[in-house]
């Protein structure tokens, strides 16, 4: 038997080397790959002598070699392809052992781009892909992770097909996450032509939306997200509603520079509350809606203090997401044993949002800005806190679900009408929950005065909203009827 190595990640390798000739296998290696083995003490034959060629290139041409290809392509049970090899001198190949070279590392510390180029594999990938085509003849390893279970299985007897086929799927895969990172580098379209992602799971989580659902998580380890980088410091794992949550509440808290509460049920905030201190944050989002945070997740843009903590342990809370917290925080937090903790890092990023449907993916890019003009088409004009106040409230609308319509007091979410099919029963409940607040936004424009005329009804005194319907002027008017400020922003935020 004979075992060609070739790695560029030489961890684990003379320990497998080892227990290949304990196994009887003849080794073949290359460059680094064979200097390593020789000092190591293990015997081994150089490519080069089998090939009858040296290196060229400096090193870009190794393997590609007919002696070694065809080798590793011969079918064992073809005796024609026996036949053949065989008259060419050409000894078959049963195992390849090969990684390749660190390409994603190459990006992750942004080397020039001649450098990167020369981080681009060849021989690798022809001799891990040759060997997964034939892999009920040979064996191919393209992890150090594999390492163990092969020597297992080797000293068993248990080489078979089945484990044989998992073998060549993850060869495949390693290489098409491969060359997906290079098409990407390489293609700087924000929609190219064809899309090649390159994720890895990071979990297999308990159950999807409803536990009879299955479900993963999957992450891009050169596109970390703050879900993807934040630490579960307590509680139980994280769940799929946990994770789809938890990013509607975080990136709603990330998005304010000021301090800020965020409590969010089924992806819609349910209360927002921004002051000085998380206390009072934490306070202010309560008193939007008690009933709804109960069961939700909880999100802060500053430090969690004991004081702080002690209040959220009044009510079941099934995370608690925070950018740092104090020790006396945490041992608080953690007297509630299935209460998820979790410690957020970076910052949220800039990569295409996906959303899948049946049949295929949509990608856009994300919805960071908030307005394109703030642009007062009312008589009255904003104080200075009423438009401070007015932009908060878009800001929360803006990560509510379509039809969406906010009413705060300036400090807090009084009111959220969120995922109505139709804008005035969003006004409603808004408005039925928010009494009290002054403020009202909504992330779409309004096709009639109808809103409007309700808002007065309440008591709203200032009104933020895109504008851009041909009826806007009857919503104008309306305000201007009850004396009620109208700002446009020129950009709506629908959230489906």
């Amino acid at each position: 038997m004979r075992a060609l190595i070739s790695v560029y990640d030489k961890t684990g390798i003379t320990t497998l080397a080892k227990e290949l000739v304990e196994l009887g296998y003849e080794l073949l290696s290359t460059g680094g790959s064979l200097k390593t083995l020789k000092e190591a003490g293990c015997p081994v034959t150089a490519v080069e002598e089998v090939t009858g060629f040296p290196e060229l290139l400096g090193g870009r041409v190794k393997t590609l070699h007919p002696a070694i290809h065809a080798g590793i392509l011969a079918r064992k049970d073809d005796p024609e392809h026996i036949r053949q090899i065989r008259q060419q001198g050409i000894e078959p190949i049963d195992l390849v052992v090969c990684n390749l070279y660190p390409f994603e590392e190459g990006l992750k510390k942004n080397l020039p781009f001649p450098e990167m180029i020369e981080l681009i594999d060849i021989g690798g990938p022809t001799m891990i892909r040759s060997a997964a085509k034939n892999y009920s003849s040979v064996l191919v390893l393209s992890s150090q992770k594999q390492y163990e279970e092969f020597i297992a299985r080797s000293k068993e007897n248990r080489l078979d097909a089945e484990y044989r086929k998992r073998l060549a799927a993850a060869a495949f895969s390693h290489c098409a996450g491969y060359d997906a990172r290079i098409a990407n580098y390489l293609n700087q379209e924000l929609f190219p032509d064809e899309l090649h992602l390159s994720f890895v799971r990071k979990e297999i989580l308990r159950y999807g939306e409803n536990p009879h659902q299955e479900a993963a998580f999957y992450t891009d380890p050169l596109m970390p997200g703050l879900l993807s980088e934040a630490e579960l410091l307590g509680g139980k794992a994280l769940s799929y509603n946990n994770l789809r949550d938890a990013d509607a509440a975080i990136g709603l808290a990330l998005s304010f520079e000021e301090g800020v509460c965020v409590a969010v049920k089924h992806c819609t905030p349910c209360g927002v509350g921004r002051a000085e201190t998380a206390f009072e944050a934490y306070e202010l989002a309560y008193s939007c809606d008690p009933v709804s945070i109960f069961g939700g997740i909880v999100a802060f843009n500053q430090e969690v203090d004991a004081a702080t903590a002690e209040k959220m342990n009044e009510i079941f809370l099934e995370i608690v997401a925070a950018p740092s917290f104090t020790q006396e925080a945490l041992d608080v937090l953690k007297k509630k044993k299935n209460l998820r903790i979790l410690l957020l890092k970076g910052t949220p990023s800039d990569r295409p949002v996906m959303t899948s449907v049946d049949g295929g993916l949509l990608l856009q890019s994300p919805d960071h800005d908030l307005y394109e003009k703030l642009e007062v088409v009312s008589e009255k004009q904003p104080t200075k806190e009423q438009l401070e106040g007015l932009l908060f409230a878009f800001r929360v609308v803006k990560y509510a679900k379509s039809n969406a319509i906010v009413v705060s007091d300036g400090k807090k979410a009084a009111g959220i009408g969120a995922g109505n099919v139709n804008r005035i029963d969003a006004t409603k409940i808004a408005l039925e929950r928010g009494q009290g607040g002054t403020l009202l936004a909504s992330d779409a424009f309004f096709p009639f005065d109808d809103v409007v005329e309700e808002a007065a009804r309440m008591g709203i005194e200032a009104i933020i909203q895109p504008g851009g319907s041909i009826q806007d002027q009857a919503s104008i008017d309306a305000c201007n009827r009850h004396g009620i400020v109208l700002v446009f922003t020129g950009m709506r935020h629908f959230r489906h």
